[in-house]
């Protein structure tokens, strides 16, 4: 089993590519399991047809202990989706909801259970610090991956992971696998992202273009890979599966 994790700045695309790498790598025959770990709790919009589903922590908090089918639900091209879930607006700590959402799949055994080929989890990279840093451990990913645009928030987010990476890789947590280019089309995009991989020591996975083609699936609560699978935009999610399994050594 092949487990990533996908970071980013909040607004960046992330969830978006995450939805639409999910279909990319089922359409070569890989189970995949979708695991969102913001506390909006959208990353599986796409997948659903734009509808919620039950997170790990509103079902915890409903009262006893939630079934395994409870939280782990099927959505487009069988893609398995959960999401973590977040706290009550203003009371408790997000991170924390992912801490317990990955304890709670653990004793429910997920992944013996449903036995993916490829662990996608979606994570809010704004912050790298309690449960938004779990994702970086040894013991839930193999390979961390970072979605940026030119932008200086954006590529400043995606430093502070690749940092925080580096410092732990003593530590048996995951290595670093590159950067992801989802591009805004501000000025010398490319030139600004290359600069980063080349203080980060790593490089650019893919350069995915600023495309009509996403807003148009988006706007059907729906992924390019689903509602527009002939689109250029689509054979750039599927060369982003390609390279990305490369990179991670996937036979």
């Amino acid at each position: 089993m092949l487990r990533i994790a996908i970071y980013g700045k909040g607004g960046i695309g992330k969830s978006t590519t995450t939805a639409n790498l999910s279909l990319a790598l089922r359409e070569r025959g890989l189970g995949v399991m979708q695991i969102g770990c913001d506390p909006k709790s959208d990353s599986t919009r796409l997948l659903t047809g734009g509808a919620p589903i039950p997170t790990v922590l509103d079902l915890l908090r409903s009262g006893g202990t939630p079934a395994l089918e409870d939280l782990v639900h099927p959505g487009v091209g069988g893609v398995l989706c959960v999401e973590a879930g977040g706290p009550t607006p203003g009371i408790g700590c997000a991170g924390r909801g992912i801490i317990t959402a990955f304890e709670t799949l653990s004793q429910l055994d997920a992944y013996g259970v449903y036995r993916p080929d490829v662990v996608l989890y979606d994570v809010l990279g704004d912050v790298v610090c309690g449960g938004f840093a779990m994702p970086l451990r040894g013991e839930y990913s193999d390979v961390v991956f970072v979605v940026t645009s030119g932008e200086m928030m954006s590529m400043y987010a995606a430093s502070n992971i690749a940092g925080a990476v580096a410092r732990f890789q003593d530590r048996g947590y995951a290595r670093f696998g590159g950067l992801i280019l989802n591009r805004r089309n501000v000025a010398r995009e490319r030139e600004q992202v290359e600069r980063l991989a080349g203080e980060l020591g790593t490089s650019i996975l893919a350069d995915l273009p600023r495309s009509p083609a996403v807003q148009e699936a988006e706007s059907m609560d729906r992924t390019v890979m689903d509602a527009l699978p002939a689109s250029p935009m689509a054979d750039a999610y599927r060369a982003l599966a390609a390279r990305m399994l490369e990179v991670c050594g996937h036979e």
